[in-house]
């Protein structure tokens, strides 16, 4: 629709009858100048309808009024707000208003009376229609961008091998993908469904501590996946404010009345669009890890599980080991299970007795008969520092393996 033609039988605008395209064009420009620089396109032939209805008080037309609401899509697809959208139109019906014939020069109150009402009516209406496209683009935008959004996460976890057309769609999203990044996953422990309430206070809290570009948060397989710029570098425990990716999440859904307590896991930073399937690797490792292990850790780093990825990587030695050194535990009176648990709060302990008996609330006397049974059924003596690095590897490797609550025939 082009701005100032009159339709066939319009009203006349001007005295002698016909529309003023330049008068009309002029209050076009000065309501968008007025609106701080709206494009003039968006008011369409709202000046043109307008006049007519203060001309012969009819009502705007449907057509008319669905071409207004286009025109409030047309503004949203332009990244104009809505209160600047509505503000050019109020600023071109009050500037039109006061340059009408019928207003400047009719001395007949009740004309212009009726002229303002038609103009207002005309105004509310063709304003509702604007701020209808205008809501109903933005609603459709945001679905878009969410779809974008999340084929774009699953391409990148992926690791599709399309590196430019992954660069190409991440650029709207603000992520360089030359740069290092790192992911992270959230899994929430209590019932599902909880990870959809999570993301919003979450990408809230991501965005606060490392910034607004290179952050993609989502859902996947009940878990919450964080995309987010990668830490220089490892960093040890600090107090005051949460600071890394691991920590700023952990703090924030730790306030979620919600599905708490939650399981974290953070893959190591890689640069490049396969650095982010990389990372994403680990953080799902290490999340089948400190579920396999029962890690009572908040925040588990893929490199603090480095050991473990060590001694699944020949899962048949690491399998024999466990068969050769601890399988003879079974034969304790009450199993294998209370003297494994002994030795991970002994070695968790730094190898002290006592600091292991006040973890496993027993008596010292207790701990040091479970150390000497120990030694006596496998042949290794957990104090032995020569002895004490082979059986504390088959007890993790019976952890990963899930020994003895698995047969290790079930492994082979």
């Amino acid at each position: 629709m082009g701005q100032g033609h009159a339709r066939p039988g319009s009203a006349a605008i001007c005295e002698d009858g016909s529309a003023d395209a330049a008068w009309l064009n002029r209050v076009a420009q000065e309501a968008s100048r007025g609106a701080g620089g709206v494009p003039v396109e968006l008011l369409g032939d709202f000046l043109s309808l307008l006049a007519d209805a203060a001309a012969t008080g009819r009502k705007p037309e449907r057509a008319e009024l669905d071409a207004v609401g286009l025109l409030g899509r047309r503004a949203a697809e332009l990244g104009v707000s809505a209160g600047n959208a509505v503000q050019l139109y109020l600023s071109a019906s009050w500037r039109l208003w006061r340059e009408l014939p019928a207003v400047s020069k009719s001395k007949d109150g009740a004309s212009v009376g009726r002229a303002a009402e038609a103009v207002m009516r005309a105004v509310d209406r063709a304003v509702a229609s604007l701020a209808e496209g205008y809501n109903v683009a933005r609603r459709e935008m945001v679905q878009r961008e969410e779809t974008l959004r999340r084929e774009l996460i699953e391409d990148l976890l992926r690791g599709d091998a399309d590196v430019g057309a992954l660069v190409e769609r991440a650029e709207p999203f603000g992520m360089d993908l030359g740069q290092a990044h790192q992911v992270a996953l959230a899994l929430p422990t209590g019932r599902l469904g909880d990870t959809d309430a999570a993301i919003s206070s979450l990408e809230r809290a991501v965005v606060q501590g490392v910034g607004d570009r290179d952050v993609l948060i989502a859902s996947k397989d009940g878990c919450v996946v964080v995309v987010a710029p990668g830490e220089p570098g490892r960093q040890g425990p600090r107090s005051g404010s949460p600071t890394t990716l691991g920590e700023l999440m952990h703090a924030e859904l730790r306030r979620s009345p919600r599905g708490a307590p939650w399981r974290i896991t953070v893959g190591r930073p890689y640069p490049g669009s396969y650095g982010i399937a990389r990372s994403y690797e680990e953080a799902r490792e290490a999340l089948t890890m400190a579920l396999r292990l029962q890690l009572d850790t908040a925040v588990v780093r893929a490199e603090d599980l480095l050991i473990y990825r060590v001694l699944l990587r020949d899962q048949p030695a690491i399998t024999d080991l466990v068969q050769t050194v601890v399988t003879p535990l079974a034969k304790a009176r009450g199993g294998a299970g209370p003297l494994l648990s002994t030795l991970d709060a002994y070695f968790a302990s730094g190898c002290v007795v006592t600091e292991t008996a006040r973890k496993l609330h027993l008596s010292v006397r207790a701990v040091t008969y479970r150390l000497d049974r120990i030694a006596s059924l496998t042949g290794y003596d957990p104090a032995e520092p020569a002895q004490r690095f082979t059986i504390h590897a088959a007890v993790l490797g019976a952890r990963l393996l899930g020994w003895p609550q698995r047969e290790l025939a079930d492994l082979t």
